[in-house]
Parts: structure tokens; sequence; C-alpha cells
């Protein structure tokens, strides 16, 4: 996972750091250090006993087993209800996160799932980036990417199935190979045509992965970049979480059976989740950012993580403890890639990137200093830039450079991807 002494849990992070520093990593790589931000406190709760061992057992398992937290930035626990109010009502008054909106779309997925989408920019723009979103989030979770790429790039955002505003799956169709079907068919509805960038965060870098599993003919014709943002292509039941080896193992062996009878009991785990707010946020805290951040994004995030049901977070869990598309990878060898982690990300460490890194020689990694499981939220400075030399690398490269034909400017037309049923994602 990168990184020395742990600091300690509570305490403020980094002191003695100066902001801005930039310096080598101690393999040789230039890391930069964000400026860091204003701390965040957070409040006192209460509520009934049983709904509250209910909600944090719940968070417990669902932050520390699959990133539950992983989308969750939360308040630190030293202020009062009345900083809390303040800080929504600041939020609602900025009206900036979660506002930047695109043209909507409804798109069926081969199941009959309703998948929402928004697209920005121009359709004859020269390149299609397409951004998928992780677990517990929405498309708004690429807030400052949208911000900084919407006036250069044609840009392609959807829900995730069972997130955000798109339909509900049925509970089998809750695999990483759902959605990377549901990812196909968003291709073939709003980027038929013309060369690709896909980019995904956590589960949506895994959707991508399960999409070169099933269509590996994509990648390198009409897929000719892809970054990968804090994920894992495999071997994520070994992950430690942060904790002793031997508790971890005894999360990931009970956190499947746990978290589907908390989904069974819905209603009570919701209550439970509200009235054990603040101790859900100690346990978000640890897992989200490795560095203090503004009380707007802390809001925000929080708010995303708090529209995802509790039975969708079980019914999506298994999905990571058999996750693996190491063998996936190597369609990935012909097109421009970059790997991103967060070197105290708890979730998925730096090492699953070095991983894939390995497996992808040809691909840069990039791994962000006091940066945890959503670095492009924590980090957006270092990740756009990163981001921007993918794009450009991605459509100037020699034998990559976009052509007229949509394709990677090799003399011939690309085929337009998304008109056929493809492969069934359960394999059949």
């Amino acid at each position: 996972m990168g990184g020395g002494d742990r600091h300690h849990l509570l305490r403020d992070r980094h002191p003695h750091r100066r902001p801005g520093a930039q310096g080598p990593h101690r393999d040789g790589r230039v890391v930069t250090t964000p400026l860091p931000a204003t701390p965040v406190p957070a409040a006192s709760g209460a509520g009934r006993a049983l709904g509250r061992r209910a909600g944090i057992l719940g968070a417990a398992v669902g932050v520390l087993a699959a990133g539950a937290a992983a989308g969750v930035a939360i308040e630190r626990m030293t202020v009062g209800r009345a900083f809390r109010r303040r800080t929504e009502a600041q939020l609602d008054a900025l009206a900036e996160f979660g506002t930047l909106r695109g043209e909507p779309h409804l798109i069926t997925a081969d199941d009959g799932v309703e998948l929402y989408a928004e697209v920005d920019g121009d359709r004859d723009a020269p390149v299609t980036v397409v951004l998928c979103h992780g677990y517990c989030l929405d498309m708004d979770c690429w807030h400052y990417q949208r911000a900084a790429l919407r006036d250069e790039y044609r840009l392609v955002f959807y829900d995730q199935r069972s997130h955000g505003r798109s339909g509900r799956g049925a509970p089998e169709t809750s695999t990483i190979d759902h959605l990377g079907a549901d990812l196909y068919t968003v291709l073939g509805e709003l980027a038929p045509e013309g060369p690709l960038v896909l980019l995904g965060h956590s589960m949506g870098g895994m959707t991508i992965m399960a999409l070169a599993d099933q269509h590996p003919e994509l990648f390198g014709e009409r897929v000719i970049g892809v970054a990968l943002m804090n994920t894992s292509a495999g071997r994520w039941a070994t992950v430690t979480l942060g904790i002793p080896a031997a508790g971890a193992r005894l999360v990931h062996r009970i956190a499947p059976g746990l978290l589907r009878t908390l989904g069974r009991r819905a209603a009570l785990v919701e209550a439970g989740r509200r009235a054990a707010r603040d101790l859900v946020y100690l346990f978000t805290e640890r897992y989200a950012f490795d560095s203090e951040v503004d009380p707007t994004l802390v809001r925000f995030t929080d708010r995303m993580i708090s529209g995802t049901p509790i039975d969708v977070i079980a019914e999506f869990f298994p999905a990571f403890e058999t996750h693996d598309k190491l063998a996936a990878l190597p369609a990935l060898e012909s097109v421009e890639t970059l790997v991103v982690a967060g070197e105290g990300d708890l979730i998925a460490p730096a090492s699953h990137s070095e991983a894939i890194k390995e497996a992808l020689p040809g691909a840069e990694l990039l791994i962000v200093p006091d940066s945890g499981h959503l670095t492009p939220l924590e980090h957006p400075e270092v990740v756009n830039a990163a981001l921007r030399g993918l794009l450009a690398r991605a459509t100037s490269a020699p034998g990559g450079r976009v052509g007229k034909s949509g394709g990677r400017g090799r003399g011939e037309s690309s085929a337009p991807v998304g008109f056929d049923a493809g492969r069934d994602p359960d394999g059949e």
C-alpha cells in the first residue's frame, strides 16, 4: 500500500507537510503533495438501541468489507448539530456539487433495466470520454473531472444499475460482468462510432475490465485510452482493510451472509444508519479519504452514499469477493493506459494498482500521496492533470492518431459498436 508510519485515526494528519511540496517517491517516482484542506468535524447522534446496533453493524461491515464507505467522506466527531446544519445550508446555497447537468438519456439494458445517462459536448467531437463511477456513488462523483473536461471533449456519464437515477436490477444481476454488459450497451447507444477513452473509478474500473474480457476487439480500434483509478483486477479477498490479518479474514468470511441478512431488514437498517451517523462517520472517515477535505465536499459525498439502499450494498458485495479480471488486462496492451492509486487507500490498496501495472508494463502508474479511496474527489488537480496527459497521448501517439474514420489512424474504418447483444454476461 505504500507509505511509512500511519497517522493516528483521530489526529490531524501530516502537519509537517509543506503545502504543494513535490519530491521523489522512495522508488524514484515523482509525486505531488496536494494542498491541505480545512479539517472537518462532525456531531453526536442518538437513536433507538436496536436500530442503532443494526446501523453500526451494517455500516461497519459495509465499509470494511466492500467500500460502502468507498464513496463516503464524513465530518469528524467534535462539533455539534448546529455546525452540521450550517454546513448543509452552505452546500445548498453554493449549488455547485451535483448540479453540473448534461443532455439526459434513458438507455435500456439487455435485461430491461433503464440506465440513466447524460452527455456533455458536441456529438461530432473527435473523441468521446465515457466515465464509469464506483460502488455506492453516482455520476456526480466525477464533478471535478466534468468541470475540467466538458468544454474540450464529448463526455458520457451514466449511473450504474441500482445506483443513482438508474433503475433497480434483479439481485442476481449485481455482478461485475453485468456492469460490463451495461457499458457495452451504453457505448452502442451514445457512442456507436469514433474513438473512445474510458475512465473508471473503483467498481467502474472493474466494469471496464469486464468489457475488455467480453469484447477485447474494441481495445486498440475503438477504445484508444483507459484510466483505471483506485481499483483492482482481483484477489480483493486478500485485502486487510487496514486491520490485523485475522480480523480482515473474519470480515471477508462473514460479510456476505451478514449483509444479506441486513438487506432483508432494510427498513430497520436504514433507520439505524440515521441513528448511528456518528459511528458510521468514524468508520467512513478512515476509509474514504487520507487527508482533510472541505466540508461541502464531505456533505456532497455523504448524500451520495446515503442514496444507496442497504440491500443494494448487500447485493453487490459478493461481486468484489469473486472479481478476477487479471486475464482480461492484455486487451489493454494496445491502448494508452493510466493507473491511479491512493497511497493511503485501504479499500483498493496501491499494491493492486501495482499488480495492474505489472500486467501492463506500458501503462503509466501514478500513486498519489495523502489520498484514500476517492482520489478523483480528494486530489482533483493531480487526477485532472494525469487525465489530460492520457488524452493527449491517446489522440496523438504514432499509430494511434484519431482519423476521419473514427479508428486509430490505421487507414481502415472501424465498425460501430453496440448493435448486437454481445456475449451473455453469464457466459451463456
